[in-house]
Order: C-alpha cells, then structure tokens, then sequence
C-alpha cells in the first residue's frame, strides 16, 4: 500500500516533465511485454514445427514429406523444403540465365541461405526494441529521479524548513521514478537474453535441416548424422 500511494503521489504532486517520464516508462513496459509475449509465442511454434521436421526424413517421396511438414505458410521449414524443390527444378528445367554458369550445388545453397536470411530477419524483429528498453529505461527513470529531488529541494529551500520529516517524502518518492526504470528495465534484459537462446536453437535446427535438404536435392540422400541410425533415402518423385 505504501509503494501505490508513494506512486500516486509521484503523480498527483509531479510536474509536466514527471509525468511524461511516468508515461514513457509505463509505454516501456508495454512495449517489453508485448514483445515479450509474442515472440514467446513464436518460438514455442517453431520449436513445434522442428518437432515435425523429424519425421520428414522418415516419409517415402517428397510429396509425403511436405505433407509431414503442414500447410503453415509461417512455417520456416515447410517454405525452406518449397524453396529448395523449386530451386532444383529451376535450374534442371531453365538453360538461358546467368545463374546457368552455376552448378545445382551452388544454386541451391543461394536459395536456402536465403530463405534462411529472411527467417532470420522476422525472427528477430522487436529484439531491438527490447535492447532500447533495457539500456536506456534505468537512466529515464534517473533523470525523473533528479528532477523530482531538483523542484523537491526548491520547495523546502523556498519554505525555510529542512527537517527529516519535511525532506524524506519528497525525496523518497522522487526516488520512486529509479525504482520504476529498474522495474522496467530488468524485464527487458530477461527477456532479450531469453529470446535470443530461443532464435539459436531454431535457427540451429533450421541450418540443419537447410544441410540435409542441400545434401538430399544434390545427391538424392540425406547426410547420416552419427548415431542416428540408418534412414532410408527419400525417392525425388513425387
């Protein structure tokens, strides 16, 4: 109780630029949280989508393949599979474009690198905001705490009364506005660091499935990982 009426104080005793702070830092964590929660949901989907990822080497041709994989167009995987279809069929059925001088090998890795790349770019979207958030919401939340005790000490100077009593509550609620900056901060920071961990592992999982795709629309098998165990090569028909 006594931090929400300190808090409604920092309001109703505030000035213009106090409140803007209290504004833009409560903007803050919208914004943190907002992205937060979304991209949350983001990872556990494509985590979803690396799950069934698995079993697509286990299907018999590659139309069963794609159909292990969904109909998702967000999926990552599903479209990198697609790219690398047409990718093989563009260069085995065109004979008058540059890209000719390239062997199957080369050109398929241009087109899965770069659906990779442009995965990569949505999948980080909004961390930027989250690292503006962490590093500039402690000193947001400073500068409100120097303006507070700035018009705090005019007011006691102006009244002629410095006694505890007197300094201790403005002071104590113009330190409020670093409290706020670090309440705001801290979230971001975690929640940055997390999703970062998150973006690696699916892009970890992403790079590996674009290795076996490559290894599979060049040679027609995929590459074996060690202890794996035996997987059959998928027919190209189909």
């Amino acid at each position: 109780m006594e931090s929400q009426f300190g808090i409604a104080n920092v309001w109703i005793q505030g000035d213009f630029v106090t409140r803007t702070v209290a504004i833009g830092l409560l903007l803050m964590s919208l914004a943190t949280w907002i992205v937060i929660l979304v991209k949350t949901m983001d990872i556990i989907r494509f985590k979803k989508h690396a799950r069934a990822a698995r079993d697509f080497w286990h299907s018999e041709n590659l139309a069963s393949g794609l159909s292990q994989l969904g109909t998702t167009p967000a999926n990552p995987f599903l479209q990198l599979a697609l790219e690398g279809h047409e990718a093989t069929a563009h260069h085995r059925n065109t004979r008058a474009h540059l890209h000719d001088s390239l062997d199957v090998s080369d050109w398929v890795t241009r087109c899965l690198r770069n659906c990779i790349d442009e995965f990569t770019t949505r999948l980080q979207s909004g961390l930027a905001i989250l690292a503006s958030v962490g590093s500039t919401a402690p000193f947001v939340g400073l500068f409100g705490t120097v303006w507070g005790i700035y018009h705090a000490l005019l007011s006691i100077g102006s009244s002629g009364q410095a006694t505890i009593d007197k300094v201790a509550g403005p002071i104590g609620e113009a330190l409020i506005m670093t409290a706020l900056g670090l309440a705001v901060a801290i979230p971001a920071v975690l929640g940055y660091n997390a999703l970062v961990r998150g973006n690696k592992s699916i892009l970890g999982s992403l790079n590996r499935f674009a290795h076996d795709l490559h290894a599979y629309f060049v040679t027609g098998a995929r590459v074996s990982a060690a202890g794996e165990g035996k997987v059959l090569p998928m027919r190209k028909g189909g």
